[in-house]
């Protein structure tokens, strides 16, 4: 069996390419890659150095600050940056509409700015080009323009029968195709992985991790079964299609369905079932909340007023300027955490409801491999939302940490006495801005990206079982006329 499918399948591959069409076709595909690994390589190379660059800047300015009162610089804030991970290159994923950096000041959480799509022209809606994007969408194609007759034009010309005695049974005929179809898509996969572990390679600076070779490990094997699946519903179709007009018309539109219809659809349906606040809408809520709670910038507001008697009462001083540490540091502070534990509940709520709307797409991904794939070439190449959500919240917690360690610092060392109008106004050494500890964004190790996309992960494994089982059995439904 092994030596007629292997015939099978050798004499498929020199079959499509000496079909001028089929090579050129080929040929095209593999342009297209390249264009696509290049334009990739350079967007990250260009991008990153600016990120890096700026993120140097704000950490020297920050650091020769002159002497100050720290809830100044509590104020003057910190600008921190989401680099990009090294294997973004392979997958832009919402990169391009993801803000990559955002201001972090006491008292108020602001929203991620400066992405690609805000500097860029109308055309960019019409996609860009990745590597991503040609192995999702053209690959496909390609499988379909190999295979919508491999088998339906045999039985149009007649020899289909005449394979079939020949000691060549359904299940040889099917394997022998799908293998000679999917060795020409691995003629052009092949190459561009080891042009892609190349780039990530000296992308790392040559210094590649654990972590990243695991990620690039799973991306390559989880592209190569969606071939398969692509290759064996291909030669399926055009098995049970009794001419190859019939089989094309119905993969064209298998293609148009899968990879236009239903994720466009997914998208509307989760936006719909669960709707999400606008960023006005967002903010009026988290205002109301903060308003209810007290303004710690207002000495009569009755929450900070009862704080400041219980103090009072505590130390047994009439006065908050006869308290053992600065006053206006401990209520800022205060606020502080009263203003990050309302924004937090806010942002999870919020955060829950654009899980609940991505649901439904991992569900759908049971329907559709395309899904299932895109989910996971894009969480493990950290170029997903999951990924831009973990910036945001690691750069919340950044952001926090700043202002109360000013807000230490005040408390400890700054008077509560008021100095005089021609006395010098209270700050403290700027040897202390180096205590603040720069913001350095952390991705998800490959462990958490294969839990967090279990279910994506499962949905392509369950469609190359189906289809695997579908090549052992389907002869059985099969007609030869």
């Amino acid at each position: 069996m092994q030596n007629i499918t292997l015939t099978i399948a050798r004499q498929t591959y020199l079959s499509a390419f000496a079909n001028r069409a089929t090579l050129i076709f080929t040929l095209l595909l593999g342009f297209a890659l390249c264009l696509a690994t290049y334009v990739g390589w350079q967007n990250f190379r260009t991008q990153n150095q600016q990120r890096v660059h700026y993120k140097k800047v704000v950490r020297a300015q920050w650091l020769a600050k002159p002497d100050k009162h720290p809830h100044r610089m509590a104020h003057y804030g910190y600008l921190a940056f989401r680099e990009k991970h090294e294997l973004s290159f392979f997958d832009f994923g919402i990169e391009s509409f993801a803000g990559v950096s955002i201001f972090l000041e006491a008292h108020k959480q602001n929203t991620v700015n400066f992405s690609e799509a805000g500097f860029s022209n109308g055309m960019l809606r019409f996609g860009e080009i990745s590597v991503a994007m040609v192995l999702q969408l053209l690959v496909p194609l390609l499988i379909v323009f190999l295979g919508y007759s491999s088998i339906s034009a045999e039985r149009e010309s007649g020899t289909l029968k005449i394979i079939l005695c020949q000691k060549v049974n359904w299940g040889k005929l099917l394997w022998g195709k799908s293998i000679g179809i999917i060795s020409v898509c691995l003629s052009v996969f092949i190459p561009l992985i080891f042009l892609t572990i190349l780039l990530w390679a000296s992308l790392s600076n040559w210094q590649v991790s654990v972590d990243s070779a695991l990620r690039l490990i799973i991306l390559i094997l989880s592209y190569c079964v969606y071939f398969f699946i692509v290759t064996a519903v291909t030669v399926l179709v055009s098995a049970f299609q009794h001419s190859s007009k019939a089989s094309l018309t119905m993969l064209l539109a298998c293609w148009i369905l899968f990879i236009v219809i239903i994720p466009r659809i997914t998208q509307s349906i989760g936006a719909k079932v669960y709707p999400s606040p606008s960023k006005i809408e967002f903010a009026d809520a988290v205002a109301h909340d903060i308003h209810k709670q007290g303004d710690s910038h207002d000495p009569n507001d009755k929450h900070y007023a009862s704080i400041k008697d219980s103090l009072l009462h505590a130390y047994h001083v009439d006065d908050v300027k006869k308290l053992p540490f600065n006053y206006g540091g401990y209520i800022m502070a205060e606020g502080e955490k009263i203003t990050a534990t309302i924004y937090n509940a806010h942002q999870h709520k919020l955060n829950e409801t654009f899980a609940k709307q991505n649901r439904i797409t991992a569900l759908a991904g049971l329907l559709d491999p395309f899904l299932s794939l895109k989910q996971i070439s894009m969480a493990l190449t950290a170029s997903d939302f999951e990924t831009f959500i973990d910036f945001q919240r690691q750069a919340e917690d950044y952001r926090y940490q700043l202002a109360q360690q000013m807000n230490k610092l005040q408390i400890e060392k700054i008077s509560n006495v008021t100095p005089g109008e021609h006395d010098k106004p209270l700050s403290i050494s700027k040897s202390n801005w180096a205590q603040q500890p720069d913001f350095n964004y952390m991705f998800s190790t490959v462990g958490d990206v294969i839990t967090r996309e279990a279910l994506a992960l499962i949905s392509l494994i369950m469609w190359l079982a189906c289809t695997l089982l579908l090549l052992q059995y389907a002869p059985r439904w099969i007609k030869t006329i």
